[in-house]
């Protein structure tokens, strides 16, 4: 039994559709925001390093990678998501393109990014679990965000968004229904 299915709405690969697995975290960005939010980084998107830390159905990488990003990496802890991840990356062709790991978000960031800065960053955890205030700190305290780096971040309305770690500025923000979701962007240190 399957949720769904849902469609890539910009890029190379513009109404492409995948279907998505029933799981009970699992909450796609809707597309009107996702065609919002890849307004916004329309002037950097292309030829980027993505990362989709909590990437659920996938929706927010494979956008990504079908507006030429040239690298999206999505991170997912469920294995049958794993799986419809993997399988929709090979029938798509973008093993060049996208890389998916299963783990634990917050685990997989405490390693550290060593030489592996992100461009753009999306944070859409499950809105049942108070992840994305740790998930910003982990990304600022782990090195994952190169300079002027672009983080996505959406929670439910209420309680809203968390406060930004200390370089993030908000640059833009709305709010669909019950959603609300901001772009940051990092803030490079002082030379």
């Amino acid at each position: 039994m399957t949720s769904g299915r849902l469609r890539i709405v910009g890029g190379r690969m513009r109404g492409r559709r995948w279907t998505v697995p029933v799981h009970p975290d699992l909450r796609p960005t809707p597309d009107r925001v996702r065609e919002t939010l890849f307004n916004w980084l329309a002037p950097v998107i292309d030829g980027s390093r993505c990362l989709d830390l909590f990437a659920g159905s996938g929706a927010l990488g494979f956008e990504a990678a079908s507006r030429g990003a040239a690298e999206v990496v999505m991170v997912e802890r469920a294995a049958p998501i794993v799986r419809a991840l993997r399988s929709t990356s090979e029938e798509w062709g973008l093993a060049g393109v996208l890389r998916i790991e299963r783990a634990d978000a917050l685990r997989w960031i405490e390693r550290g990014a060593g030489d592996q800065a992100f461009d753009v960053v999306f944070l859409d955890p499950p809105f049942s679990r108070d992840l994305l205030a740790p998930a910003c700190v982990g990304l600022a305290r782990f090195g994952w965000l190169a300079p002027g780096a672009h983080v996505y971040l959406e929670a439910a309305s209420r309680p809203g968004l968390p406060p930004l770690p200390a370089g993030w500025v908000q640059v833009r923000m709305q709010r669909a229904g019950e959603v609300s979701f901001a772009l940051a962007r990092v803030e490079p240190p002082p030379s």
